[in-house]
């Protein structure tokens, strides 16, 4: 039960600010006591992120799948990152990446990418300014966040602000690809567990589901709002000091 609202409280809230979850997982999991609870309970959590982008952004996805055009390119920039994960997956090479000492370099290194890119000035919003060669850049830039301590939302973010896009704009960029990279994670790993394993769906999953729907839905709406006032500065600061020990702990 402490387990999965510990980890509940890890992956809602690293899943959507820019300091990257799979590397918090992965810390979690290798320095403390804990196992990591099996696919399934990984998959739950998935879940309960999924659930809560879906939910916060409901207006604007009805709004985009309307747009066809928008639609299109956003579809367009998660194909990428879909397609390479499912290659690493299969292959097992993602495993080679959830080292402490590729976390802790790529914490730090993207910590400071993310720093000068949000000193652009840019006002770009998704519906008058995304087209498909922003669609195309953001989504294969998009694949570097496979690797642990990168950050899925830090990296969209950040090539997003380079782009032009504003803050807030970037921000949305990065949730809602989010939806298409969480929905991949969650039926393949559904599909992995309850047809090949033989893992089962309990009321420990269930309870993973909500806490981390919960936790998920609360982070995208004060991220925003904090957004909307402040630069990404303190993100910065943490990735460093982060990144700094986990180095000085792999070596």
């Amino acid at each position: 039960m402490v387990e999965v609202i510990v980890l509940s409280l890890i992956q809602g809230i690293t899943e959507f600010i820019p300091v990257s979850s799979s590397s918090h997982l992965i810390i979690f999991t290798k320095l403390s006591s804990y196992n990591e609870g099996g696919l399934l309970l990984d998959v739950s959590l998935h879940i309960g992120s999924f659930l809560a982008v879906v939910l916060f952004f409901r207006k604007e996805l009805i709004m985009f799948i309307l747009d066809k055009r928008i639609f299109c390119l956003l579809l367009l920039a998660s194909i990428p990152i879909l397609i390479s994960g499912y290659y690493l997956t299969k292959t097992n090479l993602i495993n080679d990446l959830r080292t402490l000492r590729i976390i802790g370099w790529m914490t730090i290194i993207f910590a400071l990418y993310l720093y000068f890119s949000d000193k652009n000035k840019g006002n770009f919003i998704i519906k008058n300014h995304l087209n498909l060669r922003y669609s195309l850049i953001i989504g294969l830039i998009h694949i570097i966040a496979l690797i642990p301590g990168v950050s899925r939302s830090g990296i969209v973010i950040s090539i997003s602000r380079n782009l032009g896009f504003s803050r807030v704009d970037s921000a949305k960029i990065s949730f809602l690809l989010s939806i298409p990279v969480l929905a991949g994670v969650s039926f393949y790993g559904l599909y992995e567990t309850l047809h090949i394993s033989s893992e089962r769906i309990t009321s420990l999953n269930l309870m993973s589901v909500g806490f981390s729907f919960i936790v998920s839905y609360l982070t995208i709406k004060f991220f925003l709002i904090y957004i909307q006032r402040f630069n990404m500065n303190i993100f910065v600061i943490y990735r460093l000091i982060l990144g700094i020990l986990i180095l000085l702990y792999a070596y």
